[in-house]
């Protein structure tokens, strides 16, 4: 049988599959019925910042496989919606309007506009992140770009009152990002919630209250 000295791949891919498989937030996840850990650190921060609530029009940006749509249509509830996109496929979810599309292009952005109508928007959800190569010199600024558009498109269409909560990942760009969204919003706090991995970069930033 090959080692994993000669089949590095594999076998790399092996232990990564193995290491999602024991981790303890992938297994409540699946026991509590949501559709991918993701919602575990939603709620977490929803738990903490109170960012959803009954009523509410939440747009979801890079959605697939839904977790976090999932979790915003049972807070927002059957008065509320959420419009929810992203370039992957999505099952069906009750309350979530799911668009397949590319948001960083124009016609991404105007599903979500039609999809909206004449509607503001109470929460911008973003857990958006591109394909990863690997090499943090590609990455991180493709990440840090994505965060941008998400960012523009809340200062566009949130209410007063909205809440941007973002996904980003610690690194080149991302004390010139927060800075930049400190200055568009009223309050801008960071969170790592319990759900994250602790090894990861990846953090979230919660922006409140667009400036006028």
């Amino acid at each position: 049988m090959a080692s994993c000295n000669r089949r590095r791949g594999r076998c790399a891919s092996r232990s990564r599959r193995a290491r999602h498989e024991s981790d303890p937030f992938v297994r409540r996840a699946r026991e509590e019925g949501w559709r991918s850990r993701a919602a575990l650190k939603l709620e977490a921060i929803d738990q903490q910042d109170r960012i959803l609530r009954p009523g509410q029009v939440v747009v979801d940006l890079g959605a697939a496989p839904g977790g976090w749509a999932q979790l915003a249509a049972s807070r927002v509830g059957p008065q509320g919606e959420v419009i929810a996109i992203d370039l992957l496929e999505m099952d069906p979810l009750p309350g979530v309007t799911a668009l397949q599309a590319d948001f960083a292009a124009d016609a991404g952005l105007q599903a979500v506009q039609e999809a909206l109508g004449e509607r503001p928007v109470d929460v911008v959800l973003s857990d958006m992140a591109p394909n990863l190569t690997g090499h943090a010199a590609v990455d991180q600024p493709a990440s840090i770009g994505l965060a941008e558009l998400a960012a523009d498109f809340a200062g566009q269409f949130l209410k007063a009152s909205g809440d941007f909560l973002v996904k980003t990942f610690q690194g080149e760009g991302f004390d010139t990002y927060r800075k930049d969204l400190a200055g568009r919003f009223s309050r801008v706090v960071v969170r790592k919630p319990e759900a994250s991995r602790s090894g990861s970069r990846e953090v979230y930033l919660l922006a409140r209250g667009p400036a006028v």
